[in-house]
């Protein structure tokens, strides 16, 4: 059975950094780029046009898309096929639990579910060090991720990870020794 990693919490929580410590672990990690539609930061994304998102909605591909920061960003099934070719694990970003939610039952794997939380404060202070122009905008974004994880109670996670008090590749060891025990890799 494939699997892949859903990494969900506020902006600047982490979901970057520990990608890039669980590539440094095992490099059949791979950072799950969603496709985008819009403008801005374009690393770490399939940019995309809007006649793409109406191929892949009118074939029933795309399993959730969300629109935030003037962009809509989208996890479609070809994108996730393609992650997961020759044994990748994708490790996919979401700050909404219905994306959370929508991945999980619409796309068969074995998701193991991390929970990346910093206090706002934090994503405060990481914002602009990681050169977003639209701080405010993260900061909205971080107390709609609060009050959509707090409207979310029963939500399960394999592991919760407050990236203010534990570094990225303790938080890399932790969820590799999760993908490795829900499913050994040769």
């Amino acid at each position: 059975m494939r699997q892949g990693v859903l990494l969900y919490g506020p902006p600047a929580a982490g979901k970057d950094t520990i990608t890039a410590a669980l590539t440094e672990l095992d490099a059949r990690y791979v950072l799950f780029t969603r496709l985008k539609i819009g403008t801005g930061k374009t690393k770490g994304y399939r940019m995309g046009t809007p006649e793409q998102l109406t191929a892949l909605e009118a074939r029933g591909d795309v399993i959730y898309r969300n629109d935030r920061y003037g962009n809509i960003y989208v996890v479609d099934r070809p994108g996730l096929d393609q992650a997961m070719e020759d044994g990748k694990t994708p490790v996919v970003h979401l700050g909404q639990m219905a994306g959370m939610e929508k991945v999980t039952a619409l796309y068969p794997a074995r998701w193991v579910r991390v929970l990346l939380w910093c206090s706002k404060e934090t994503t405060a202070r990481r914002s602009p060090q990681r050169g977003d122009t639209d701080t405010a905008a993260r900061l909205a974004a971080w107390d709609a991720t609060e009050a959509d994880l707090a409207a979310h109670p029963r939500a399960q996670w394999e592991l919760r990870v407050d990236t203010d008090a534990t570094a990225p590749r303790e938080a890399a060891e932790r969820i590799e020794e999760i993908v490795r025990a829900s499913s050994p890799r040769s």
